[in-house]
């Protein structure tokens, strides 16, 4: 039993590149407004998340009365008519075209051969915008095919082009023209229908075969996602076409052992991802003790217990491998120290987010109780910090303030950055930082204050596993990042730029533990520790959304470094008593 994501779901090529080059627009224009001809792509959630950026979408130029100066029109990727490019341009706009590379490429073939003395036959849907677009580059030569029976109605015709909407269904496509090669076997065939369709639909069929039900998720008015619906009940099995995890509260999936999540070209990752999320979450009622404990790790991840849990780790580890007294009171201020920041800065941070995460439904549910659970944990941990003695206790004072100041505007309303974490990629290190001091540094402070080699090496071990985890989450939020403004690591470099770094990281980590013990650094434990720098290179495998996993499995993935991390030191630990009992 499970939840399978399809690997195609989400953005195609087309919508991507054109999302893509209205968001630099934005940035770059700053708050002046970019008209889109018609909404950018068929999903509600993304273009009123792109109106908040000042992207506009308009369904005709007779909304707008007055042209503002230098102002923008962006073509998006269905592509328009030659007639209306130049409406657009008369209105005195500057166009951006957007046009989809592969619509680009199909109007190409249309205009040559409606110039040749071609009658071109459009396989596709009368009312979408991509054909409305295509038909203009056909003048008077153009048709527009739904069905095969259509064919038999057409007059006869001397030279004969064919071509599909880029997003048209396979099978319908095969059957009309072998309907028009009937009647014209001298039909000249293009088969346009985009690769990315093709493996959409190919997937949809092979993922309602190996499934109980399929949920397709996607705008209702995105001809590509209720193509991919209708093809996932012609295979007998139950298809629902959503278009947020909302709709879920009214589905009943407990018959469904097996579900398999699709999703249309126009459909942003986040919004799969809490489909996904939400589908995990839900099932296993009735199942049995593996699903049980698959369910309890998903609550822990979905609650920040699992991150605490992983902060506990990361404190034992670092004792260890600096050769310090295990002391249980600093793997507890970790823990509950990690828990109240991770939790306080949701709350505080949520606002400039509008996107939901798989966090959000139960964080919104039962506000008051985290953020209350998220005052006591940190009472408790400066409580025990003070325990642990005066230079923990202002150790973890002074990280306290620090993250509050953090998050504190404390420049004028005018600047770009108002506040430290406006600074981009700043979270990164911020909380790698934190993270390194709370596990490998307060412990230290029971010996003094002198620096030590393995303290370096511990600090850095620590560090460097929350940044690769921490940049590594927001590559999978990459999408959602450029659409809200959030400037992250990945969004200001690059998804390649950013795994090279973290792979260079990871490098440096393995050869840091290879040679500590060696060099009297540390304990031989950074040997074992290796087991870490391993498993975090196959997360790089796994970071990419095609993997299949959802949004919270792969977060409790990522943060699962820091348990192996853990279990990897406890049991060298009890390997070492063992062999001196």
């Amino acid at each position: 039993m499970g939840v399978k994501l399809a690997k195609t779901a989400g953005f195609c090529m087309g919508v991507k590149r054109a999302v893509d080059m209205v968001i630099d627009m934005a940035r770059r224009k700053g708050r002046e407004i970019i008209y889109t001809y018609g909404p950018l792509i068929h999903n509600p959630q993304t273009v009123e998340l792109l109106r908040k950026r000042g992207i506009v979408p308009i369904g005709s130029l007779d909304e707008i009365d007055c042209t503002p100066a230098g102002a923008v029109m962006v073509v998006r990727a269905h592509g328009i008519s030659p007639a209306e490019r130049k409406k657009i341009k008369e209105k005195g706009f500057r166009i951006i075209d957007a046009t989809c590379p592969k619509v680009a490429h199909v109007q190409a073939i249309i205009r040559k051969h409606a110039a040749a003395g071609f009658t071109v036959l459009i396989a596709g849907d009368r009312e979408h915008p991509e054909v409305n677009g295509l038909l203009g580059f056909a003048g008077e030569a153009g048709i527009v095919l739904g069905a095969p029976e259509e064919v038999e109605r057409l007059p006869e015709l001397a030279k004969v082009c064919v071509v599909a909407q880029t997003t048209q269904n396979m099978d319908e496509f095969a059957a009309i023209v072998r309907s028009i090669r009937k009647r014209f076997p001298n039909a000249v065939v293009f088969d346009t229908i985009c690769d990315s369709t093709e493996k959409r639909q190919t997937e949809i069929k092979a993922l309602a075969a190996g499934t109980d039900a399929v949920f397709v998720v996607g705008g209702l008015n995105s001809a590509n996602t209720r193509r991919l619906a209708e093809l996932a009940k012609l295979q007998g099995k139950p298809a629902f076409h959503i278009e947020t995890a909302d709709e879920l509260q009214r589905i009943d999936i407990e018959p469904y052992r097996r579900i398999g999540v699709s999703a249309g070209a126009s459909t942003p990752n986040w919004i799969i991802d809490r489909v996904a999320d939400h589908l995990t979450g839900r099932q296993g009622k009735k199942e049995e003790m593996l699903r049980h404990l698959f369910r309890i790790w998903v609550f822990a991840v979905r609650t920040d217990i699992y991150s605490a849990a992983g902060a506990g780790c990361l404190s034992l580890t670092a004792m260890l491998l600096q050769g310090l007294r295990v002391n249980p009171l600093h793997i507890l201020i970790a823990s509950l120290y990690v828990y109240s920041m991770h939790v306080l800065n949701r709350f505080i941070n949520r606002k400039a987010s509008s996107i939901s995460s798989f966090r959000e439904e139960s964080y919104l549910l039962h506000e008051r109780i985290y953020v209350t659970l998220a005052v006591v944990s940190m009472i408790l941990a400066l409580g025990a910090s003070l325990i642990a003695g005066r230079a923990p206790f202002i150790l973890l004072f002074v990280i306290s303030l620090s993250g509050v100041l953090y998050n504190t505007n404390l420049l004028p309303s005018g600047w770009r950055f108002q506040s430290l974490k406006d600074i981009p990629g700043s979270k990164n290190i911020a909380t790698a930082v934190a993270w390194g001091a709370v596990a490998a540094l307060l412990p230290r402070l029971e010996t003094g204050l002198a620096p030590a080699p393995g303290l370096v090496v511990a600090f850095f071990f620590t560090a460097a596993l929350v940044f690769i985890r921490s940049a590594l989450s927001d590559i999978l939020g990459i999408q959602s990042d450029r659409l809200i403004g959030r400037e992250t690591i990945p969004v200001l470099i690059g998804e390649g730029r950013t795994l090279l770094l973290l792979q260079g990281i990871s490098g440096l980590l393995f050869v840091l533990l290879l040679a500590a013990s060696p060099a009297g650094w540390t304990t031989p434990l950074s040997f074992v520790l290796l087991s870490s720098v391993f498993y975090i290179w196959i997360c790089f495998k796994l970071y990419d959304r095609r993997s299949g996993f959802s949004g919270v499995v792969m977060e409790g993935l990522l943060e699962s470094s820091y348990i192996v991390a853990g279990v990897s030191a406890l049991l060298w630990l009890m390997a070492i008593r063992g062999m001196t009992a």
